[in-house]
């Protein structure tokens, strides 16, 4: 079990994606239709720019309320600024970042193109089936240690 498990690893490849230009509607409808909290919202080229969450959903509900919403497109309702991973990314670090902000998911880029997505259910499978294939729980808390020994700095 020396092997560190990666965001490669534990990342799902088959997401649900929006495009900026899309009806805030429509979005709204594919969350609600697929049972997500989010999706990443990315360019013709696989570039992402941002996140469109239940959170988000919400500013529209409000703007409709209070400014007759001005626009109806996805750009103007989702979050830019958001937190992402490589395919590299070690599980403990992906569990540090789950555990130190509001984040669940984290998209997962090659160059600059989304090529996945990490959830926080996605680590807690992994810890999990980690957990189930030690052969005891203290090899798994064995190795997560040693993964600390080899990280960097933790994250804030």
């Amino acid at each position: 079990m020396n092997t560190p498990i990666l965001a490669r690893d534990i990342m799902a490849t088959r997401l649900v994606t929006l495009i900026p230009q899309m009806d805030v509607f429509e979005a709204i409808g594919l969350l609600l239709k697929h049972k997500i909290s989010g999706a990443p919202v990315v360019d013709g080229n696989s570039k992402l720019l941002g996140v469109f969450s239940e959170r988000c959903s919400m500013s529209v509900l409000v703007e409709a309320a209070y400014d007759q919403l001005p626009t109806t497109e996805l750009y103007a309702f989702m979050d830019t600024d958001v937190r992402t991973i490589t395919e590299d990314t070690d599980l403990l670090t992906i569990a540090q970042t789950f555990r130190n902000t509001t984040y669940r998911r984290l998209p997962v880029l090659r160059e600059g193109k989304l090529v996945g997505q990490v959830s926080r259910r996605d680590v807690l499978r992994a810890a999990h089936k980690l957990s189930d294939i030690a052969e005891n729980r203290d090899s798994a808390l064995l190795y997560l240690s040693s993964l600390m020994d080899r990280s960097e700095a933790p994250l804030p």
